[in-house]
């Protein structure tokens, strides 16, 4: 194939692809500018003949969305400092630091992953209800204050850091907590974004735990609150719609914003483990 035509191809299909992943979600702000029960029309419109934000309004005043946004946003905040604290800690420590145990406790931890998470919920709960955390933020961030695959991430990508590095600190008279805090969390930062972003994303998307130990509607979180919303207005999508953007922008910017850290720790990872 000429290789003009052959650009022309690739770049197509590029744009035939994006267009397709793209369009649910150019569709979804479209529809919740639309005014009640313009969507429902046959076939539906495209574009809303009238655009109003009215469906925004109708979240924050009658429906009270905002508190289940503040909600998530501080939910989501605090996991993602606490799990980065102690995965990256972890992680470096299985990495770098000898200890009596230490290969026999990661093979154990990797052996733990092939164990679905929905199992673990029942005694969770249960150990989290003698704990007097159901229905708290608390029992949210404990259970994710570090996990396997963060661990695990992080330790693949420490493996890289030079020992002569850490040795020279030592000599040099650092203390362990100084080489952490002053070596070693400078070279994962790429990592630790993308842990990052990783750990926000699944935070903040959560449905089921929040689900299952929050009971009080106003400590619910943007997804369980729009499940519940979807139930008291199954038929107003313009409303649904509405609340689906809010649930996708926030951390839309957040990884548009962090995307060049991302596809950094992404492709630094690929080449040196």
């Amino acid at each position: 194939m000429i290789p003009g035509i052959a650009a022309i191809v690739v770049n197509g299909l590029l744009l035939g692809t994006a267009a397709v992943s793209l369009f649910p979600l150019l569709w979804m702000v479209s529809v919740s500018l639309m005014s009640p029960g313009a969507a429902s029309a046959m076939p539906p419109p495209l574009w809303p003949a009238h655009v109003t934000v009215g469906n925004y309004r109708e979240l924050f005043t009658r429906v009270d969305i905002g508190r289940s946004l503040a909600n998530s946003v501080v939910l989501t905040i605090a996991v993602t400092a606490v799990s980065l604290i102690f995965n990256v800690a972890a992680g470096y420590a299985f990495a770098k630091l000898r200890f009596g145990g230490r290969d026999r406790i990661f093979r154990l931890l990797l052996a733990a992953l092939v164990i679905p998470s929905q199992v673990a919920m029942v005694p969770l709960f249960l150990m989290l209800k003698h704990l007097g955390l159901v229905n708290t933020y608390g029992g949210v961030i404990l259970p994710s204050m570090a996990g396997i695959f963060g661990i695990f991430l992080v330790r693949q990508y420490a493996l890289t850091v030079p020992d002569a590095l850490l040795e020279a600190a030592r000599i040099d008279g650092a203390s362990e907590f100084r080489i952490f805090g002053s070596v070693v969390v400078p070279v994962l930062k790429p990592i630790i974004v993308t842990l990052a972003v990783f750990t926000l994303l699944g935070t903040w998307n959560d449905f089921m735990w929040p689900l299952i130990v929050l009971t009080d509607q106003e400590r619910y979180t943007l997804p369980v609150a729009l499940a519940g919303l979807a139930r008291e207005h199954v038929q107003d999508n313009e409303l649904m719609m509405a609340g689906s953007v809010l649930t996708t922008l926030p951390v839309l910017v957040v990884f548009l914003v962090l995307q060049r850290y991302y596809i950094q720790g992404l492709l630094v990872g690929s080449v040196k483990g």
